[in-house]
């Protein structure tokens, strides 16, 4: 039997993550998954589309930077934070077609903030996660694992909108500005 390039296979499938708590290697799993893919999906995707809203749909951009501040503001919850002004200011942005946005610093700006999630979820105590948090300004309650198992659900369901919308720019589909 040939055993698979470790690289070749998705994250989950190629062990536990370094330093993080047993219970959270499927959240740290699927984030690193998103990452991955979103790097995969992205090579030679063009600047140009980046905006473009095939048949209404919401831009590459727009998911590329919701990823981003799903799990920005979910992990900040579960530190039982409020968001800053900031991030509600990234929040507001997410939709509008901003000046100066590539896809190489969508995805270094997406490393960086899975690559913060990563090291939160490492010095997380499994002991915390059934601990209640609140989401949002209305102070939803939840659990601390709702909040980042959200955060990596969250990101994937945007991911595979991502390649549809890639994939439509791609081909030529008529797209509404």
């Amino acid at each position: 039997m040939t055993i698979p390039d470790k690289h070749s296979l998705e994250v989950w499938m190629r062990g536990p993550i370094d330093g993080v708590p047993t219970l959270l290697q499927p959240v740290a799993h699927a984030l690193l998954q998103v990452n991955e893919d979103i790097h995969q999906y992205t090579i030679g995707f063009s600047d140009a589309l980046l905006w473009k809203k095939p048949a209404g749909m919401a831009s590459a951009a727009f998911h590329l930077l919701h990823i981003q501040g799903v799990i920005d503001r979910m992990f900040t919850y579960a530190q039982e934070e409020r968001l800053s002004e900031e991030q509600f200011i990234f929040l507001q942005n997410e939709g509008k077609q901003l000046t100066g946005i590539t896809v190489q610093s969508l995805c270094q700006s997406l490393d960086k903030r899975i690559s913060l999630a990563i090291d939160q979820l490492r010095d997380t105590d499994e002991n915390q996660l059934k601990a209640i948090r609140y989401l949002g300004r209305k102070r939803i309650p939840t659990t601390f694992l709702g909040l980042l198992f959200h955060a990596a659900e969250h990101s994937q369901r945007h991911v595979g909108q991502l390649l549809v919308t890639i994939k439509i720019l791609q081909e030529g589909f008529p797209v509404k500005p």
